[in-house]
């Protein structure tokens, strides 16, 4: 289970926190559409976790995870063939696939099936394919922005309620920003390593210092984007108590000396993407 790397779920349930709550900003009762808001669920965290295998298998294949600091891999430390690791990915799309197409079908919205199918090629393509587009600077971060933060959260809404608002919208790219944050610090984790195995990543194009700073822009962002919820929503505010695991990720990785160092801002960077997504939702639906 730890090739799954469940820590990253988090990725999948806070822009569904968020796209319901901003679903339930305009329905009488939030839980009017739970089945939707669940199948949502599904099929954003069978994706994280097909996108996980997937990573595994490519990488591994490639020999770029060979000297990794963070948790091992099983293609590239040997411990699973590559064809078993290809297997359980394409399995994990699959089933993305169905839980889309149950919800295509409860919406009637026949057009989502070609979002779905996109969704499941760029995350295919991230590391996967001759020329991944996860090795070139800034093509893995937008796509990250896009499909786990603003397609992630703005179709959480609109399955639910048929219209994307502007909290859908805002709250969209505060889980892009964060998404994109834990892609970074992982790449700030591996830059030695990505850069001699020929991965271009925007950390290894930044360099350290001003991929640092970027870091902290991305996890603070959000912060400043949550002004806009607090102006209208009293509970918004609680959220900010989720700059209690921001900002020690900050501090870790403006000051980190070595790679491991990387790895607790990269759980606090998930645990803040987290709190954030879950306690704002919540703010908006109560």
């Amino acid at each position: 289970m730890s090739a799954a790397r469940p820590l990253t779920l988090a990725l999948a349930i806070a822009p569904v926190a968020l796209g319901t709550g901003a679903a339930a900003v305009v329905m009488t009762n939030w839980y009017d559409h739970w089945v939707r808001a669940l199948l949502c669920l599904a099929v954003a965290a069978l994706l994280q976790i097909g996108v996980n295998y997937a990573n595994d298998y490519s990488d591994g294949i490639r020999g770029t995870d060979a000297h990794r600091v963070g948790p091992a891999r099983l293609v590239g430390s040997g411990r699973a063939k590559p064809r078993h690791v290809l297997t359980v990915a394409l399995v994990f799309f699959g089933l993305a696939a169905v839980a889309g197409v149950i919800l295509v079908v409860l919406t009637q919205h026949w057009w989502l099936l070609a979002v779905g199918a996109v969704a499941i090629v760029v995350a295919w393509f991230y590391t996967g394919g001759k020329r991944p587009y996860g090795y070139m600077a800034g093509l893995a971060e937008l796509a990250v922005f896009a499909f786990f933060g603003i397609a992630a959260v703005a179709g959480t809404t609109f399955v639910q309620i048929g219209e994307v608002n502007i909290e859908s919208w805002l709250g969209g790219v505060a889980a892009g920003l964060f998404a994109v944050a834990v892609l970074h610090v992982n790449n700030l984790r591996d830059r030695a390593q990505d850069a001699t195995a020929g991965k271009r990543t925007l950390a290894v194009r930044m360099g350290n210092v001003p991929g640092r700073i970027l870091y902290a822009l991305l996890m603070l962002a959000p912060f400043g984007i949550l002004v806009f919820y607090v102006l209208f929503y009293d509970l918004a505010a609680y959220v900010y108590f989720a700059l209690l695991a921001a900002a020690p990720a900050v501090l870790i990785v403006l000051t980190a000396r070595s790679a491991r160092e990387y790895v607790t801002a990269l759980k606090l960077t998930l645990l803040t993407a987290l709190a954030y997504g879950v306690g704002l939702g919540a703010a908006l639906a109560f």
